[in-house]
């Protein structure tokens, strides 16, 4: 039987807190990707920590993807599938939206790494569109440089593959974990009924 983990909106803001410090000293980003829908709540609760005095809120846009041969809605249970497509992306109809991108440190944010196929995708079509857009300000625009941050990295072989570079250097999980099967509070029908597993799973 799988282990069941059971995550409260505290647990997610505490790990967002936590997380930040290191964000802020080793990416320094200048925007947060979100990838829906796991990624909204923890990049929203995410820029208070990395908003700096007298400095503007880190914009947050939001990219959202699904995965074929998935069984259910579950990020987790899409994760089984093989092939992702695009659901929601930045605006390709116009330079404006990729070419606010180009040059900026971009932070892709997720709830879980389970088998990164998720991930990689994200990295590989973001990378792909701001290139393009880079290319066509011209041969001296600045690259963007992205990094991953997730709540939570499951300790298990993964399908999909990031940069060695981005793993080593661009690359942050709040927590590394087995193969629970991850309970979100943004997942919760009764949240009362999810808030009392969590406290009774950490007794």
């Amino acid at each position: 039987m799988v282990e069941k983990l059971y995550v409260t909106y505290n647990d997610v803001h505490k790990l967002c807190q936590q997380a930040a410090t290191k964000i802020l000293d080793e990416f320094k980003p200048q925007l947060i990707i979100a990838i829906g829908g796991g990624g909204y709540v923890p990049a929203r609760i995410l820029r208070s920590f990395l908003k700096q005095p007298g400095s503007p809120n880190i914009p947050i846009q939001a990219i959202g993807l699904s995965l074929y041969e998935s069984l259910g809605g579950d990020s987790q249970v899409e994760e089984i599938g093989t092939k992702v497509t695009r659901t929601q992306w930045l605006d390709l109809s116009a330079l404006g939206e990729m070419a606010n991108l180009v040059g900026k440190r971009v932070l892709i944010v997720d709830e879980v790494d389970d088998t990164r196929t998720t991930l990689e995708y994200a990295v590989k079509e973001l990378e792909k569109d701001v290139e393009l857009a880079r290319q066509r300000l011209g041969p001296d625009a600045p690259k963007a440089e992205f990094s991953i941050f997730v709540l939570h990295n499951k300790d298990k072989p993964k399908k999909g593959q990031l940069p060695e570079d981005m793993i080593k250097n661009r690359y942050l999980a709040a927590v590394t974990c087995g193969d629970e099967w991850i309970n979100y509070p943004w997942e919760a029908i009764d949240i009362d009924e999810h808030d009392r597993l969590a406290a009774q799973k950490k007794l």
